[in-house]
């Protein structure tokens, strides 16, 4: 039951528009189970679909102008928080969103739609071509650099879904020009991945499936003639701060348990280190990938 302001809020909310609305009270309803397909590769590859979950996210897409195909949600949940109540009557009130793709649901449905523990209330369905690096380019606001974007991004094979999240959001953070994922990575639009990453997929261009030979003719072009590949890895004699990052170069960071591929090893013109104390062999590839870029952002401003 709910309670108060909350209580009454949903409830004003759910009566409103239920009859303009679809409303799912069955996690076993079929609709629910094609977007329940969704948190697998093969089902986000078979729809061309994916999902972002939570009012924050649903706040980003919005702000970008950016429609989902579908919206479930529970007045219920969302009532619980400001934030929540404020998306809703962002929705249902002063958004000039399709009315025929908010779709309600009970608490049920909503949490068996997500990933968390406790849902927040909300899940998006949006279409996976919206997020091509073109798409996500053209919607990104001009560099506050005085030069073009020194650094290109490469994920060697990385595994771990809150470490790819995590450096998504870093490198739209420290203003990456894009980055390139190799076949072996992590699905970037995993529920986990996309919910680590916190909108970073909206405006930062992200390459998926590249073969070597692609990302080498990426980097050429990136690079403008000079090719720089630097390559993370620990042990290397050469410290990421004594690099020039503010010209254009593309870093690579490799698989968290098997390091850097053979392929990145041929494409790299040399290879860095972070200084590590107290005989710590290696560093989180998250971490280590933000140390680097943020010196590159610094080396950057610099020379601004």
């Amino acid at each position: 039951m709910l309670h108060g302001e909350a209580g009454g809020a949903a409830a004003c909310f759910s009566m409103q528009h239920r009859k303009t609305m679809t409303l799912i009270t069955s996690p076993s309803n079929p609709r629910i189970g094609k977007v329940q397909d969704l948190h697998t590769p093969r089902g986000r590859k078979k729809q061309g679909l994916f999902l972002m979950e939570g009012p924050h996210l649903l706040d980003v897409l919005l702000d970008n102008a950016i429609l989902p195909l579908e919206i479930y949600y529970s007045p219920a949940l969302l009532a619980r928080t400001a934030h929540g109540r404020a998306l809703l009557h962002r929705l249902l009130h002063t958004s000039s969103f399709p009315r025929d793709r908010l779709i309600e649901v009970n608490e049920r449905v909503i949490e068996s739609l997500g990933e968390t523990q406790t849902s927040q209330g909300v899940v998006s369905v949006l279409p996976l071509s919206a997020f091509m690096p073109e798409q996500t380019r053209a919607r990104r606001p001009a560099s506050h650099l005085p030069t073009p974007r020194p650094a290109l991004l490469i994920l060697d094979g990385l595994a771990d879904p809150g470490n790819m999240g995590t450096i998504l959001r870093t490198a739209l953070a420290a203003d990456v020009e894009e980055v390139l994922l190799t076949p072996k990575c992590v699905d970037c639009f995993s529920p986990k991945v996309v919910r680590a990453a916190a909108g970073a997929h909206v405006a930062l261009p992200i390459a998926v499936n590249q073969s070597w030979a692609a990302i080498t003719a990426r980097v050429q072009a990136h690079c403008q003639g000079d090719q720089r590949v630097l390559l993370a890895e620990a042990g290397s004699s050469r410290w990421y701060y004594e690099q020039d990052l503010h010209s254009p170069f593309a870093l690579i960071i490799g698989n968290e348990a098997h390091g850097p591929s053979p392929e990145a090893r041929n494409i790299a013109t040399a290879s860095i280190a972070i200084p590590l104390a107290n005989n710590v062999e290696s560093l989180n590839a998250a971490m280590a990938t933000g140390i680097i870029l943020y010196e590159a952002l610094r080396q950057s401003r610099s020379h601004s």
